[in-house]
């Protein structure tokens, strides 16, 4: 008690409002720090993925790009002009095809002689290839190769080789070059954030094609501290000195000795995450403000209030008869209208027990109703007392178990399987005879009970009478789904003994046709062959299934 009246000393109520009120707000504003502060390093590791899978997808589309380029090669190396010879027919057909492409073809011997180029007019006097490095490099590999960035001799601009080298002579290697800014219109930095860029980088370390507000030019060298730092075939390179406040994604093209970067500032993509801190640190000390405002204003309303209700409580302790009062807090106003119609409340408490009463009374005659009903109708069919016992006590067997079932799932259904395996336990010499097929799903607490109860009597009647009754019966029990959105359920009894339609309808009968018909708002039909009796149950959907 000391202690506590050492931390709560004694003061108004108007001070531990806007006490309460301030205490309440700090770990609230503190929390929601915490929850940004994790939202910001979530944010930044979905940055860091999101960068490396942006430049994944360029290095697609540039992989995409250089493979139909390949792939060009491949069958124009197989042209039968080329095989013949006949240079002219072979440089018109291909002048022709690439033309709307911006593609452009060169043949060449092996000291890099060209022998017609589709950039020039066919005949037109021509040297060697400019690039002889990146021909004999794809001579020397004996594969297609994409060469480094370079200025065309022929073109005068920035231009780029994919070699098909050839073990034929005399065009000993085809090769087909592009302008390494038409190439620039499939890098793209939509879908980047503001102040974003990428560019496609070759095994020299210059820039082949770029977008963006870097503003990289063609065979600019791209910043040498950050490329051997580029191993992996994709990720993210973070270097404070060399990109402060920035993020650079890389990856590397498969099967061709480019890379793809997309870079830039961290701020812009975490632009919303950085103005929720602006929000935050400003909506917060506004917030604040006028919560210790309105606290102090509400404190002085309630103090007004309580000391009228202790003014009623005094004249009340007095003897004397009082009204409510009426003031501007509802609860103060129920305060008062208990006190003063405290007899009242009293009256209504017994009414209220007495309806009880008689709804728990109402509810039991209907359940020993119910219950007098089934032992009417068994003891029609039971010839003693034992016999009566048995068949009473079986049927609330089958009852309980779909209940236990029911109360281990909290009453929100259970599935199929386990309805039909928790009623043939009661019969465990026969769960070999019983073959079950049909997709599991949920069933409604209604329909468990009410299914439950037609297989368990349906069990019963095949144990004593049908297949279940011999070693080599079999039973089929199966569903599936049927028209008008319905479900179809078939018991199908065979290899038991001969079947004779019974002679009157007991509660078995009832059970497994009238009652489940009405319970599932469907049609059972019974058929009792000789050689072994089909129920056929056809449910609506809704009144099974759960949803």
């Amino acid at each position: 008690m000391k202690f506590a009246a050492r931390l709560f000393p004694k003061a108004s109520i108007g001070t531990y409002l806007v006490a309460m009120a301030v205490a309440i707000a700090l770990p609230i504003f503190a929390f929601v720090a915490l929850l940004l502060m994790q939202l910001e390093d979530n944010q930044r590791s979905t940055l860091k993925r999101e960068t490396a899978q942006d430049a994944l997808a360029l290095s697609r589309t540039i992989d995409r790009q250089l493979q139909d380029m390949a792939t060009t090669l491949r069958l124009l190396s197989s042209s039968p002009e080329l095989e013949s010879g006949d240079f002219e027919s072979f440089y018109n057909r291909t002048e022709t095809a690439l033309r709307g492409d911006m593609l452009y073809v060169i043949a060449v011997d092996r000291t890099g002689q060209q022998f017609l180029n589709t950039r020039r007019a066919f005949g037109t006097p021509l040297g060697k290839t400019t690039n002889m490095a990146a021909l004999e490099a794809a001579m020397k590999s004996g594969r297609i190769e994409a060469s480094d960035v370079f200025v065309g001799a022929t073109s005068g601009m920035w231009v780029y080789n994919v070699t098909l080298p050839r073990d034929e002579d005399p065009v000993a290697a085809l090769i087909i070059t592009q302008n390494a800014n038409d190439l620039a219109k499939l890098v793209t930095s939509e879908g980047l954030a503001s102040g974003w860029s990428a560019a496609v980088i070759d095994q020299g370390g210059h820039v082949v094609a770029s977008r963006g507000p870097a503003n990289l030019q063609p065979g600019e060298p791209f910043d040498p501290r950050i490329l051997p730092s580029l191993v992996a075939s994709n990720g993210v390179f973070e270097d404070r000195d060399i990109l402060p406040h920035a993020l650079l994604g890389y990856a590397q093209i498969p099967g061709w000795s480019w890379k793809t970067v997309v870079w830039g500032p961290i701020a812009t993509a975490q632009a919303p995450i950085l103005s929720t801190w602006r929000f935050l640190l400003i909506g917060g000390l506004v917030l604040l403000l006028v919560a210790v405002l309105a606290t102090y204003a509400v404190a002085r309303q309630v103090r007004s209030t309580i000391r009228e209700i202790a003014d009623m409580a005094n004249r009340l302790g007095e003897g004397h008869i009082v009204s409510p009062v009426e003031t501007s807090v509802i609860e103060a106003n129920q305060v008062a209208i208990a006190l003063s119609n405290a007899s009242f409340d009293r009256s209504q408490s017994e009414d209220r027990l007495r309806f009880v009463m008689h709804e728990l009374i109402h509810r039991t005659k209907n359940l020993l109703t119910l219950v007098l009903a089934m032992m009417r109708q068994l003891s029609k069919q039971a010839d003693s007392v034992e016999t009566f016992r048995v068949a009473v006590a079986h049927r609330l067997e089958g009852l309980v178990r779909s209940i236990e079932l029911l109360t281990g799932e909290q009453w929100s259904g259970a599935s199929l399987q386990r309805v039909i395996d928790i009623h043939l336990q009661a019969f465990p010499q026969a769960r070999e005879q019983v073959e079950i097929e049909g997709k599991d799903f949920i069933l409604k607490p209604d329909a468990v009970q009410n299914l439950g109860l037609a297989l368990h009597e349906l069990a019963t009647n095949s144990v004593k009478y049908g297949a279940l009754s011999v070693p080599q019966g079999r039973v089929r029990f199966e569903w599936q789904p049927a028209e008008d959105d319905k479900l179809r359920f078939t018991w199908t009894e065979s290899g038991g003994p001969v079947v004779n339609p019974p002679a009157r309808s007991g509660f078995g009968t009832t059970v497994i046709k009238a009652h489940a018909a009405a319970a599932f708002r469907g049609k059972v039909d019974v058929d009792f062959r000789p050689e072994g009796l089909i129920w056929i149950l056809t449910a609506q959907r809704e009144m099974m299934e759960r949803g």
